[in-house]
């Protein structure tokens, strides 16, 4: 039950922090915390990704570990791939959806810091001219 429990659990929380990134730096209030996660996750799939594997995700790696508990045998390597086959039951070629992914994550990076930047220069000058 308890494997359960984190199985669910995973699939709410890698979800909403995936969803986070992506959209995360639209919204001023969350700017900063979106530009965290968004580095906590190149973090993942480009440092820790040297040893374990480009792209490596501890997320999905502890979601894979609870479901393999559960008696389930997923084959796919990326969580997206996963999440994608799991909500339309459709098998997207997994290199696309790799690659989409990449270029999504590039593209909120980019705006993250590009609009993080611009907010504090903005706070820098606002506080000049107060």
């Amino acid at each position: 039950m308890w494997y359960q429990v984190l199985n669910y659990f995973f699939f709410i929380f890698h979800t909403v922090f995936t969803l986070f990134n992506v959209f995360g730096w639209i919204f001023p209030a969350t700017r900063k915390w979106n530009l965290f996660t968004l580095l906590l996750t190149a973090f993942s799939w480009f440092v820790l990704g040297i040893w374990y594997g480009w792209g490596y995700c501890l997320c999905t790696d502890w979601h894979w570990d609870i479901r393999e508990s559960l008696g389930y045998h997923d084959q796919q390597k990326s969580y997206i791939h996963f999440l994608l086959l799991k909500l339309t039951g459709f098998n997207f070629n997994e290199d696309l959806v790799n690659n989409a992914t990449l270029i999504v994550f590039v593209i909120s990076l980019i705006m993250s810091i590009w609009l993080n930047m611009r907010d504090r220069k903005k706070s820098k000058r606002s506080k000049i001219t107060a």
